[in-house]
């Protein structure tokens, strides 16, 4: 449909889940896309020669979010590359389940870092070129379980909830620059992480869900695609739910 032609957009974690439903969408959307991995060089490379046909330049980048200085040569290395940077995709987010009295202070940190500290350093390496350019859509990647909570979750949770006070600030930030900042809250989707959950878990899950079935990366991609176009270009510092009315 080429709702994304001529953007180039930076999405982190695009290897799997998620990110690589994103990928796919946005390639097929007309959009650039540089992506980073942690460890899965083969699933990366696999699927750029999976898209190649889009028509579209595709690169993937091996670079931890949580860290501020990976992010910071990743920045500076995608627009050697590709010239601009339209679209931030802050995706990267992992899992450390426990209840409180169980977790450890690595389990919270390590959640706290990859999840939240990884939004702030590719925002703060990407505000500047966007601000050069006077436009850019961020899209943060947050959760319902942000807003809702889960017991086992109170990492996961503090971090998906920091997204969204983040998200509204940067957005207040630079909004005279015509650049948005959204955040997306997605529900329980089939992804490689939710399949790790127990199985009380998602049924517990799947009760609360008036649409009786998981949500798809797709579907949650589609989302990232209308945030990251010119269709949203008069919304900024919210927060959309894609979550099958669970929890509403």
């Amino acid at each position: 449909m080429g709702l994304l032609n001529g953007k180039t957009a930076l999405i982190t974690g695009g290897s799997r889940g998620i990110g690589e439903a994103i990928v796919r969408k946005f390639a097929a959307e007309g959009a650039n896309v540089a992506f980073t991995y942690i460890s899965s060089a083969d699933r990366s490379n696999a699927l750029i020669e999976d898209l190649k046909d889009t028509g579209v330049t595709l690169k993937a980048y091996q670079s931890d979010a949580s860290s501020y200085e990976q992010s910071e040569e990743l920045v500076k290395q995608v627009l050697e590359d590709f010239g601009q940077v339209d679209v931030l995709i802050n995706n990267a987010g992992i899992t450390r389940d426990t209840l409180m009295l169980r977790m450890s202070e690595e389990q919270w940190d390590a959640v706290l870092k990859t999840n939240l500290k990884s939004v702030f350093n590719l925002t703060k390496h990407i505000l500047r070129p966007m601000m050069r350019n006077r436009k850019g859509s961020i899209i943060n990647m947050s959760s319902v379980v942000g807003v809702f909570g889960n017991a086992g979750q109170a990492n996961y949770a503090a971090s998906k909830a920091g997204i969204f006070g983040f998200t509204k600030s940067i957005a207040k930030e630079v909004g005279s620059r015509n650049i948005r900042c959204n955040a997306i809250a997605p529900g329980f989707i089939e992804t490689d992480m939710t399949k790790e959950l127990d199985e009380k878990t998602k049924e517990a899950f799947l009760a609360g869900i008036p649409m009786k079935r998981l949500g798809q990366g797709e579907e949650v991609a589609n989302t990232c695609v209308f945030l990251a176009s010119d269709h949203s270009s008069y919304i900024s510092g919210q927060t959309l739910s894609v979550c099958g009315a669970l929890n509403c």
